[in-house]
């Protein structure tokens, strides 16, 4: 008889719980309640198990975004984890052999037409690759009736899906299924839906099965947001512009970034090392919101009162020419923000009137890290929303009220399921770096679109440095690129005091996220016509739309800080590569504090820390 395993008193107190939680929910023992958990548990991993008739199905999902606790276990109260991506698992077997793959294979660049993506060859129009719809429901019902009913179909969307295509094609999707509530809440709740996406990678961010069932079923207007405009030459923010023009007729497509930045050189090195700064006091430097509000009273054709946001645009463009705003100001355009909880949740009837109460209810759609929090943000004019670098920062769908007519719905980032490369999601932001079990792959797969090594000014590890022609002729693995950036920057293990190469690779990896290391997607037939693109009227018009709000930035703020290119340790952008900060904003008092504390980091007197008031 084989020894039983050791059984602590923490395991016996999760099974109790999981044994009441499947009692409440009326399943049957032995089947895991995934979805609905309330249970605290920190699991990292997680079994989906079908309960239909079918063969029996099972996924193994990587839970990411863990939060502490704010109770202790088995006591009601809200779960911080409830709304955690939920990502499919990767073997060991496959990690360890594509990180084999890395130390061997040489990289070479691949021609401009390989950057061409077309919408079709990533989700198949018309097939399973879909989005989980709310099931049909009615007031006999109860609720945990309702989400029993929603959890089977749910497993059920995802065994299509899984039985369909090989699981190894198949990019990361969302598989929590409070996530995709939160979505179903926003659309019913939405008069217009803006499906936002980053223009670096749009195809891979617009979901045609979300344009179907808004536009057919929902019969609400979709307007599609190209975000962050900035990183991409005008000529292919024109280019993919009209490729869903074409594609998609019914879109109302509009431009949009929170972040104007001075327009560097397509191929020019020191870009690289630019920081994509984020000023305290934002007023108006968005581009886009005078687009949004014609979009805006096109479609509601006088239906609702939107002259309110056009005067408060007006008030902002006014309060741009005063760089110190007054506490009285901000309070004359405070935003109303209503937190939802989980009563939002609950069963309700679908919003049929549009324009209810004579309010422009406007959700806000989109993948992790798109920008959806810092367009809120933009049309405000004021931080009202939090971001991070971190997909999926934004647990909780909420409202805000732009105006006394117009209403902001920000959702939480949905990945849906496609036939992406996931090198190529985790480079469009959509997966925590610091949480990537083997980054080594998708810096090979920037480095055969892109020249990192020579934008890195990298030396091959393996030469000396004394011979300038072999380095220039250096062929590099993905693993000596690691390396390489890992002694430039000085990244060294702990004990071995060996260059750390998982550090370099997730440096490297938030370079391209954020832009700084740029790798854009071309729609079909781009390269053919690229210089036609770069002489079209709507190219000009993008690039004058840019260059009006760079200068009118640029006299409104401090000149641009640069990273040094030099071995130095970088304060904000490259900390340990477990680390993903939120870019807070404080106000003005805070910030003399911080820039006073960082002069004295860099005294020498390693006192200067501590104040007068602190000794």
């Amino acid at each position: 008889m084989p020894r039983k395993k050791p059984f602590s008193v923490k395991q016996k107190k999760k099974q109790l719980q999981e044994r009441r939680e499947r009692k409440r929910q009326g399943l049957p023992d032995g089947v895991r309640s995934s979805s609905h958990s309330r249970s605290g548990s920190h699991d990292r991993y997680e079994e989906h198990t079908d309960t239909s008739d079918s063969e029996s199905f099972t996924l193994q999902v990587r839970k990411l975004n863990q939060q502490p606790a704010l109770w202790k276990a088995g006591e009601p109260g809200y779960d911080s984890n409830r709304f955690r991506l939920h990502l499919e698992k990767e073997s060991r077997e496959e990690i360890e052999r594509r990180k084999k793959v890395t130390q061997e294979k040489i990289v070479e660049l691949t021609p401009e037409a390989e950057l061409e993506v077309d919408i079709v060859d990533i989700y198949k129009p018309g097939s399973v690759l879909d989005f989980p719809k709310r099931s049909p429901w009615n007031y006999t019902m109860t609720k945990e009736q309702l989400l029993v009913q929603e959890e089977k179909a749910f497993r059920e969307y995802l065994e299509k899906i899984y039985s369909t295509f090989d699981p190894v094609k198949l990019s990361y999707f969302e598989h929590n299924l409070e996530t995709w509530r939160q979505l179903w809440r926003v659309l019913e709740m939405s008069d217009i839906v803006l499906l936002i996406t980053d223009i670096r990678h749009p195809v891979i961010h617009f979901s045609p099965a979300l344009y179907d069932y808004v536009t057919r079923e929902m019969k609400r207007n979709i307007i599609l947001v190209l975000n962050k405009i900035d990183l991409a030459p005008p000529s292919l923010v024109a280019a993919w512009k009209h490729y869903f023009e074409q594609k998609f007729p019914q879109l109302h497509i509009l431009c949009f970034t929170s972040y104007p930045r001075e327009k560097p050189g397509e191929t020019d090195p020191s870009a690289v090392f630019q920081k994509r700064r984020r000023r305290r006091r934002v007023k108006t430097m968005a581009v886009g919101p005078k687009q949004l509000l014609k979009a805006c009273e096109t479609i509601t054709q006088g239906k609702v009162d939107l002259t309110s946001w056009k005067e408060k645009m007006e008030r902002d463009a006014a309060n741009t020419q005063h760089e110190d705003l007054t506490d009285e100001e901000d309070e004359d355009d405070a935003v109303l923000v209503e937190h939802q909880t989980d009563s939002a949740m609950e069963m309700c009837v679908p919003v049929d009137e549009l324009y209810k109460d004579g309010i422009l209810t406007v959700g806000c759609v989109g993948f992790p890290n798109v920008g959806k929090s810092s367009l809120i943000n933009g049309l405000v004019g004021k931080k009202v929303v939090s971001v991070s670098r971190t997909p999926g920062h934004t647990k909780y769908f909420q409202t805000y009220f732009l105006t006394p007519t117009v209403k902001l719905c920000d959702c939480p980032g949905l990945i849906f399921p496609s036939l992406v490369d996931r090198q190529q999601q985790i480079l469009a932001g959509i997966y925590p770096i610091a949480q990537i079990q083997e980054p080594y792959t998708s810096v090979g797969y920037l480095a055969t679109r892109i020249p990192v090594p020579k934008l890195l000014k990298l030396r091959h590890p393996d030469l000396e440095e004394d011979r300038p022609g072999e380095q220039a002729e250096a062929k590099f693995t993905a693993w000596d690129i690691c390396e390489a950036w890992a002694e430039k920057r000085g990244y060294k293990t702990a004990k071995a005091a060996r260059n750390d190469v998982y550090r370099a690779a997730n440096s490297i990896l938030r370079l391209s996220v954020d832009g700084r290391l740029c790798l854009c997607m071309r729609p079909p037939g781009y390269t053919v016509q690229k210089e036609d693109w770069q002489q079209h009227t709507e190219t000009l018009e993008i690039a004058a739309l840019q260059e009006a709000h760079r200068q009118q930035s640029k006299q409104s703020s401090e000149d641009e800080d640069e990273i040094s290119s030099s071995d130095q340790e970088d304060d904000e952008k490259d900390h340990d590569a477990d680390e993903e900060e939120e870019e807070e904003e404080e106000g003005s008092e805070g910030g003399d504090v911080g820039k006073r504390h960082k002069g004295a980091f860099l005294s020498k007197n390693k006192f200067a820390l501590l104040q007068n008031d602190e000794c």
